[in-house]
């Protein structure tokens, strides 16, 4: 059998260093705000190529606790709109949403699956004030057009960077191409914790502190608030673990890079799409999404040749029960290529622990299905 992502092997990898660095963690008596938090965000600012790091609880809450800000600081108000990718997972279209701002969704791009440059700019009206770029399924979606209508227009762009950590664009990595990035270090990801976790890039210092004021119930300072913030801070067990894993990340990538090299020069069934084939360095592939038209039967035929897959995402966000019928979000063109997308993807195993067999068990797999 070919699990899907094997966690217990991906931790067991480590050779017991995360196990030790847990024990220190509990014989310390030190859980929250402490050095091992202070660290692990010193490191992560570094690898990004930012100037502040702030930890928090976990993805979802580093893209809200950012829009929060600027709306504290005055750069944002409530009904302003953002644009984002249709074909997220619906954590991005949230944050932007519990903060009374309106999310515009767009279709992508059919080959990249990311954001489309022409359908984001026809998506702009005078109420944008933001863009929401995400790299998804771990390849990088920022573009130098991109990148110009965002200047011209003077947005606020901010980088859901949840599942393409060390990914490379031009010698730069994805959460340094924005005002800021709020990155996911579900334990999935491709820099997990053993739990939920996130953080907050940016090289604004004062966004920096408003985040990590909102992310402490609001205050910077013991028992006053200015602010009504949340209890959101990572850990000090999971800053821990993810600095024992970190520098091994890119190492990591390669290892994923690889297989779905494999994938692109040896699935050849007529039946299965791929995306297009993303330049060196510009993917590190959290996920290898493929697709078909009889999606769910080739879901039951690798599943019976023990192949394990997920489907990511049957549901896009626009009609999703929490929002359908509200006026809440505004849908830019018909969003058909989502939907169609929707209906067809499947994603096959990867990882830094499959090995050469793994992978030919997936390919052959696929190749099989008639």
């Amino acid at each position: 059998m070919v699990e899907f992502l094997d966690l217990k092997a991906i931790t067991a990898s480590f050779g017991g260093r995360i196990e030790k660095v847990v024990e220190e963690v509990v014989a310390s008596g030190r859980y929250l705000q402490g050095p091992r938090v202070e660290s692990f965000e010193r490191e992560y600012a570094r690898f990004i190529g930012a100037g502040h790091c702030v930890g928090c609880g976990n993805g979802l809450d580093a893209l809200t606790l950012i829009y929060r800000a600027w709306i504290e600081m005055g750069l944002l108000e409530p009904g302003d709109e953002v644009i984002i990718p249709a074909n997220t997972y619906i954590a991005s279209v949230l944050a932007v949403s519990e903060n009374g701002l309106v999310p515009v969704l767009v279709d992508p791009d059919p080959d990249t699956l990311q954001l489309d440059p022409d359908r984001f700019e026809a998506a702009l009206s005078p109420r944008t004030r933001s863009l929401l770029l995400v790299h998804l399924y771990g390849r990088c979606a920022w573009s130098e057009r991109i990148g110009e209508i965002c200047r011209e227009h003077g947005l606020l762009v901010v980088e859901d960077n949840a599942q393409a950590h060390g990914c490379r664009y031009l010698n730069r990595l994805t959460g340094s191409f924005s005002h800021a990035a709020g990155h996911s270090f579900y334990p999935g990801k491709n820099l997990g914790a053993l739990g939920d976790a996130g953080a907050v890039t940016t090289n604004d210092s004062r966004l920096a502190e408003m985040v990590r004021s909102l992310g402490n119930y609001g205050s910077s300072r013991k028992y006053i608030f200015p602010y009504a913030g949340r209890n959101s801070r990572l850990d000090e067990i999971q800053a821990a673990v993810l600095s024992v894993k970190l520098p091994r990340l890119l190492q990591d990538n390669e290892a994923r890079c690889a297989v779905a090299a494999r994938y692109y020069d040896e699935i050849r069934n007529p039946l299965v799409r791929l995306p297009r084939r993303a330049p060196a360095g510009e993917n590190v592939y959290h996920l290898f999404p493929v697709f078909c038209d009889d999606r769910d039967r080739l879901e039951k035929h690798l599943d019976e040749a023990g192949i394990r897959t997920l489907v990511h995402y049957p549901v896009p966000p626009h009609l999703q029960e929490c929002y359908r019928g509200k006026n809440i979000i505004r849908c830019s063109g018909n969003l058909l290529l989502t939907e169609r997308l929707a209906a067809t993807e499947l994603s096959l195993p990867i990882s830094p622990v499959m090995s050469d067999s793994d992978v030919s068990e997936v390919i052959d797999a696929v190749n099989s299905f008639r």
